[in-house]
């Protein structure tokens, strides 16, 4: 099959980013009545205009002269480079997962969005050799200008064409390999009243075929019964190590994540509102329970538990010195869900608080998350505390240092919010209808995994 057409426009990439170089330099015409360097910036032109283009410029006469001082920049050669040749059937793959992207907003989400699969290949080496041409009318502009430029090159300049992350040809760099002072011959004739020095530099670049991106094909979940037609454990399942790590769902157990603590839960064991567990004995040990998949290993071993937003939160697990029951769980932070509000500095009751200098005189900046509303809008009088806020439950209020505002209004925020409370150190989580913990609590079987 023929090769269908595409242009990306990577030579005039490297080009403009070489011209950006040799740009906003300066010339000095000497000072002004008051003493201050007169000084005029050196434009820089593509130097292989068209026909039609040039004759514009000079008004369609040619008896116009070009103005100086000026540069112009042209590619001399475009060279294939055997010696840096790699393996040209090589294919490199790159997975690459989004973030969320609103359009509306134009914002990006901290969620995962769209994964792909990005196939790259091998680029060809060439080499990029381009000189630019220093007009000017004296000896003195010219060495100026040449001044100016050599010392960035000593002995090369990097330069990068794009800051696409998966360009892996971005990066290049820029030598100075000759210089031509002057293009005149001596002695210099009356007809040629501009001098020309041509600086000659090479760039080693690559050109890139257009890359295949395609949908991540990756096996992200695999469920299986370790039970054999009889219904008893299929030791050759259990046994069997078909992968270097074993993801496994025990469907029979749950867990209660509080602190940095798990506690299994038997199917019949609930929780309170207070984070009691009612237990069911005997109690199950997590000892009984990992080494029926294997061995748990301290600081590798990890427990993913299935969020309510379709994430999953990650962490390595270890046995708790004193206590059979509990896993200790380290969480990795890029898990955790990311806090959308300034934290609160506790969680209250307005209208049953007791009243101390901490509320009669609160630090500017300070937040409460409400369990209750408070306030009358027809009350002028206004309260000793809280003054004449009125606020709903489940608002988050803030001292500004006169009074309390009301930050996060509840009954006009639909979208999903996350705030921290430091007194506790817990998350929660803004359904749209009230506030939730954001990560602890019950998981039941199904909605977390064990790797061993």
């Amino acid at each position: 099959m023929a090769q269908q057409y595409f242009y990306d426009g990577q030579i005039r990439r490297f080009l403009i980013q070489f011209m950006r170089i040799v740009s906003n330099f300066e010339v000095e015409f000497g000072k002004d009545r008051d003493g201050t360097r007169t000084l005029q910036r050196v434009p820089v032109y593509y130097g292989d205009p068209s026909r039609q283009g040039a004759t514009i410029l000079r008004g369609n006469s040619e008896n116009v002269l070009n103005a100086v001082p000026a540069m112009s920049a042209y590619i001399s050669s475009f060279t294939y480079q055997q010696d840096r040749m790699q393996e040209p059937s090589f294919v490199s793959k790159m997975s690459i997962r989004e973030r969320t992207y609103d359009p509306e907003t134009g914002l990006y989400g901290n969620q995962q969005g769209d994964s792909y699969t990005v196939e790259r290949l091998m680029p060809v080496p060439y080499n990029l050799e381009v000189k630019l041409d220093i007009w000017t009318s004296n000896t003195e502009q010219k060495m100026q200008l040449i001044e100016q430029i050599a010392v960035l090159f000593n002995p090369s300049l990097e330069i990068q064409s794009t800051d696409n992350y998966i360009d892996w040809t971005s990066l290049s760099y820029v030598q100075l390999t000759s210089v031509t002072w002057s293009s005149r011959v001596v002695p210099a004739g009356a007809e040629e009243p501009i001098d020309v020095a041509t600086l000659t530099f090479t760039m080693p670049i690559w050109i890139s075929a257009p890359a295949k991106v395609k949908r991540l094909g990756v096996i992200q979940k695999f469920v299986g019964s370790i039970y054999d037609e009889q219904g008893t454990l299929d030791t050759d399942t259990l046994l069997v190590n078909l992968a270097s790590r074993r993801y496994v769902t025990p469907l029979d157990y749950g867990v209660f994540y509080s602190g940095n603590q798990l506690k299994l839960l038997k199917k019949q064991e609930v929780v309170t509102e207070s984070d009691v567990v009612i237990e069911v004995t005997p109690p199950v040990t997590w000892k009984s329970l990992v080494e029926l998949y294997g061995t748990l290993v301290t600081g590798t071993t990890e427990i993913r538990l299935s969020l309510p937003t379709e994430t999953e939160l990650i962490g390595t697990i270890a046995y708790h010195p004193t206590d059979p029951h509990i896993l200790l769980f380290e969480v990795f932070e890029d898990t955790q869900p990311l806090n959308t509000l300034l934290a609160v500095d506790a969680i209250i009751n307005p209208q049953n608080v007791k009243v101390d200098s901490n509320l009669l005189s609160p630090a500017t900046n300070t937040r409460y998350l409400l369990t209750n509303s408070i306030g009358d809008p027809g009350n002028i009088t206004g309260s000793v505390v809280w003054g004449d806020l009125v606020a709903n439950e489940n608002d988050i209020i803030q001292y500004t240092g006169a009074e309390w505002q009301v930050v996060f209004d509840s009954n006009n925020e639909n979208t999903v919010q996350y705030v921290t409370n430091t007194l506790t150190g817990v998350q929660y989580r803004w359904t749209g209808v009230d506030w939730v913990k954001a990560v602890e609590g019950v998981y039941r079987g199904g909605e977390w995994s064990l790797i061993i």
